[in-house]
């Protein structure tokens, strides 16, 4: 068996190993602050922590390999061509007017302002509980929900906190979300079980998210946009688009197929009933010696969450490859005493995880081994621990703004500029997220009080 590398070491110590991170955060929360407008804001300021971390590290070239190893994984591959053909997709299903007659159904429904932030918070919730896919949740509702907000009266941040909420929802209670399957397999339980056990959590958190959406997201008269739309229904046609792309991620097949092939079908149906024209798609702008359209645009709105995430994994690398981690969860062990103690201990180690490596099925495989042993010490059902496991980690990536959910949903909100709704950034998206913030507390609740420990399931696996 070959032996695993010795940990990267860094200048200072643990203190060297956060330091590039710590540099990022505060650039990052500066720029969130001060209102930046997209992900592109980002780019200097991981660049800035990847030259901090390489100087502070002993060992600058191994620092490098593994910075280059953490961009390369296959994750990452994935996200960057599934932002890509999310775009293309949105940009059709808005050129197709699609959007514009779902303004006009909306509004005769009477969905206006905070009911139609409910209604989409609802509908977020059914797609990603069904899929099991927050991020392709995401990809699909938010060009579709967030441009119609404008006409119809919505707070435009509480509209894409709700569609990012609704994607929460369905990564902490599917039973085919990657969260749920890593949160039982590493405890040992079955996921049956896991799932019957989360539903109380999750609903509770639901209810208050969906009573908040109901309340603020109405949006302030000066801020209402007016929008002429035509009479035409045409563009509703184009529901076969989003529905297409559901249906072969229910069948279990991956995003990349079911993307390419709702681009596929907006295509040839956009060109079928005259709602595009071919040149609309591609054509040569001699003025400027490049090629326009609908296709390359739409690939062009990806192209900053695209470069965010390599960096972003490239800082990761290191950090992992320094073992920080492994001494965290060794010595949460050493001071953990009673039941409560190791629940605590369950969750602060889980959050550190998730918040160094910002991927929360890494975060989950990083921390299972640990959870299992604490909560057996102390007899906590491992329903119990794959619940403390996955709520943890559906909680900080949905709300920070530096992690890949709020940077994807911030980068959805483009798709509504031509509608009148503004760009968020994701501190702007993040923070609207009440159904995270529903779980946060409905999490804490379960562990200073007890509520669902007492809930004991058959152990079988």
């Amino acid at each position: 068996m070959t032996a695993s590398p010795a940990p990267l070491r860094f200048w200072g110590g643990d203190l060297g190993v956060f330091a590039p991170f710590v540099v990022f955060l505060v650039g990052v929360a500066w720029l969130g602050l001060s209102g930046a407008p997209n992900e592109r804001g980002f780019w200097p300021v991981v660049l800035l922590a990847l030259t901090v971390g390489l100087f502070m590290s002993r060992d600058r070239t191994r620092f490098a390999d593994e910075a280059i190893q953490g961009m390369s994984r296959p994750l990452v591959a994935i996200m960057i061509l599934a932002w890509l053909l999310a775009g293309v997709l949105g940009r059709l299903l808005k050129e197709t007017g699609f959007v514009a007659a779902l303004i006009q159904i909306a509004n005769e429904a009477g969905l206006h302002g905070s009911g139609y932030v409910a209604a989409s918070f609802l509908i977020c919730c059914v797609v990603s509980t069904a899929t099991g896919t927050s991020l392709g949740t995401v990809l699909v509702c938010g060009p579709l929900l967030y441009p119609a907000g404008g006409a119809l009266g919505a707070a435009p941040e509480v509209l894409m906190g709700a569609i990012l909420g609704g994607a929460t929802f369905g990564d902490n209670i599917s039973p085919i979300s990657d969260t749920t399957i890593a949160s039982a397999f590493t405890q040992e339980a079955d996921i049956g079980g896991v799932v019957r056990s989360r539903v109380g959590y999750a609903l509770v958190a639901a209810a208050l998210a969906l009573a908040g959406y109901l309340a603020l997201g109405t949006a302030a008269a000066a801020a209402a946009v007016e929008l002429t739309v035509s009479g035409s229904y045409r563009g509703l046609v184009m529901l076969l688009v989003p529905v297409l792309v559901v249906a072969l991620l229910l069948k279990g097949r991956s995003l990349l197929e079911g993307l390419l092939s709702g681009i596929a079908l907006s295509i040839a149906l956009g060109l079928a009933l005259g709602l595009l024209q071919f040149s609309d798609l591609i054509y040569v702008d001699a003025a400027s010696f490049s090629a326009r359209g609908l296709l390359i645009e739409g690939m062009e709105s990806g192209v900053g969450a695209s470069i965010f995430t390599l960096l972003l994994m490239g800082l990761v690398g290191p950090l992992e490859a320094s073992r920080v981690l492994d001494r965290m969860v060794e010595a949460a062990s050493r001071w953990i005493h009673s039941p409560r103690g190791a629940e605590v201990g369950i969750v602060a180690v889980t959050t550190a995880a998730v918040l160094v490596t910002t991927h929360s099925v890494v975060a989950i495989l990083t921390v299972g081994n640990f959870a299992r042993r604490a909560g057996e010490r102390f007899g906590i059902s491992r329903y119990r621990r794959a619940n403390l496991l996955d709520i943890t980690v559906c909680v900080f990536p949905f709300i920070l703004p530096y992690m890949i959910p709020t940077i994807l949903a911030a980068t959805q909100t483009a798709s509504g500029e031509e509608f009148g709704m503004p760009r968020l950034g994701p501190f702007a998206v993040g923070i609207w997220n009440l159904h995270s913030f529903g779980l946060l507390a409905v999490m804490l609740l379960a562990i200073a009080t007890g509520w669902g420990s007492d809930k004991r399931m058959p152990e079988s696996r």
